[in-house]
């Protein structure tokens, strides 16, 4: 009875944790989102005790939660800008970046465009604005529809700065909340276009081929997105507090394993291993 009691007292006093060894909270990009599941899933099965909540909102969301010490690991499909990294440095915390994966960022279309193929010149100028009409890059007499994320995503920032050249999108372009949105709003709407994540492609939207030099086209593939001929391909991180290394390091160390990089290209992604 006493050895019981004892249990008990250290119970409450947070001496003794049953079933919270290992927990980890990561949250951010919402590219990352499906792969930091899937990993999180297969860790916790072979490791007996560990705790991992992953939850998405975007990059920006993401890095701010580390920020705010709201999570252990922020995902992002973006590099940490140096606004967010002077706000971890005025507080003296320092902060690593892991490359967890790569990924390509797909173009989509309705099923019904029959425009296949599409220079960087022409995505930027539908993106901006300048292009309102299908018909001025070979396709129907119809008004184009232009769907984006919201700007707290990296997948919103990837795409302004290197495909549109850090011009401004246009202003009737309507935002997104998550990739799975826009996927939906292109499948359903006959003018529309996007870009979502490789492993977001689906069989309700075309994806488009891609051109940077105004000759070569290629269309998203994990091949060429692992070889770097697809030009709009991009690394996906893991942010961390170095304070909290030793909590992180085990997952990571896995995500990063052969067992790991094996479950980034079966998810969808492109490992880099």
């Amino acid at each position: 009875m006493k050895s019981l009691k004892l249990i008990i007292a250290l119970f409450l006093s947070g001496m003794v944790s049953f079933g919270t060894q290992g927990q980890l909270k990561i949250k951010g990009s919402d590219t990352v989102l499906p792969l930091s599941q899937k990993e999180a899933e297969k860790y916790m099965a072979s490791h007996k005790g560990a705790n991992i909540s992953v939850s998405g909102g975007g990059s920006g969301v993401g890095i701010t939660a580390l920020i705010d010490n709201n999570t252990d690991i922020a995902m992002s499909s973006r590099s940490m800008k140096m606004e967010e990294k002077m706000k971890l440095n005025d507080t003296k915390r320092a902060f690593k970046e892991v490359m967890i994966a790569k990924d390509a960022l797909a173009v989509i279309v309705n099923k019904s465009n029959p425009v296949s193929k599409l220079t960087r010149q022409q995505l930027e100028d539908i993106f901006t604005g300048k292009i309102t009409n299908w018909k001025e890059v070979g396709g129907p007499d119809l008004k184009i529809i232009v769907y984006t994320r919201e700007s707290s995503s990296g997948t919103y920032e990837f795409f302004k700065e290197h495909v549109m050249m850090k011009k401004n999108y246009a202003a009737d372009a309507l935002a997104k909340p998550a990739t799975g949105d826009i996927v939906q709003s292109v499948s359903q709407t006959k003018g529309a276009i996007g870009y979502v994540g490789l492993a977001y492609l689906s069989k309700t939207v075309n994806s488009i081929a891609v051109s940077f030099d105004g000759k070569t086209f290629e269309k998203p593939s994990f091949k060429g997105a692992k070889t770097g001929t697809y030009p709009v391909s991009r690394p996906l991180f893991y942010y961390y507090l170095v304070s909290k290394e030793k909590e992180v390091k085990p997952f990571l160390d896995y995500i990063l394993s052969k067992e790991g990089q094996k479950i980034v290209d079966e998810v969808g992604y492109v490992s880099i291993k």
